[in-house]
């Protein structure tokens, strides 16, 4: 079964409703404790658009980045860890969905660690028709000077490419990584084999 959202009045407050039951229904994921979800099925929203606060927030490269990534949608086959399966949509700053826009994603493993030779947690996604995209992988550990975090590059079929970071809430050490910033914190809920973490792009 399909399920179409209506994204027109898309807010910070109201940021795209049934995420939970159209996004599991897609990845196969079960939420915990449904009967204390019942009357609240979606993640609180990210920065959204329509709003003041603008596109969102582009952030350095780092070092670690590989060209050429695999196209990839699990690491979790790359290595161990704590699963999270990453969701959410890109969208223009008038909430529109992005259709077939790149998600390139790479980031540290649980070990504080980057593959450099190989693609080992990297990869990228196309958004499908309503600007949705997903990834199974692990969350990082911190390394020196880093608090975890996840690396995103956002390619739409017409406009620039957004490089910025996500970052994990209640993380000990945000407030210690000179690079932190609250506006790129995901929104967090367990799951049935680990977290899902939401985050919507808003590309200028």
């Amino acid at each position: 079964m399909t399920t179409h959202l209506d994204l027109s009045s898309l807010s910070r407050r109201s940021a795209i409703k049934g995420w939970f039951a159209t996004g599991a229904a897609i990845i196969g994921h079960t939420i915990l404790s449904p009967a204390a979800h019942a009357s609240d099925t979606t993640l609180p929203a990210t920065p959204a658009c329509g709003e003041d606060i603008g596109p969102t927030r582009s952030m350095t490269e780092g070092p670690f980045y590989s060209q050429n990534p695999p196209e990839k949608r699990n690491f979790r086959t790359d290595t161990d860890g704590s699963p999270v399966t990453l969701i959410g949509y890109v969208l223009s700053t008038t909430c529109t969905p992005i259709a077939n826009a790149i998600v390139d994603l790479w980031h540290a493993d649980a070990n504080g660690r980057y593959d450099n030779q190989g693609f080992s947690m990297r990869g990228y996604q196309r958004t499908d028709a309503q600007g949705r995209y997903y990834f199974d992988t692990i969350r990082p550990a911190e390394y020196a000077g880093r608090t975890p975090h996840y690396h995103i590059k956002i390619t739409p079929p017409n406009g620039p490419t957004l490089t910025t970071q996500l970052y994990f809430p209640e993380e000990p050490r945000n407030e210690l990584d000179h690079l932190f910033d609250s506006a790129l914190l995901m929104n967090m809920r367990p799951a049935s084999d680990g977290e899902i973490g939401r985050f919507d792009f808003v590309l200028a």
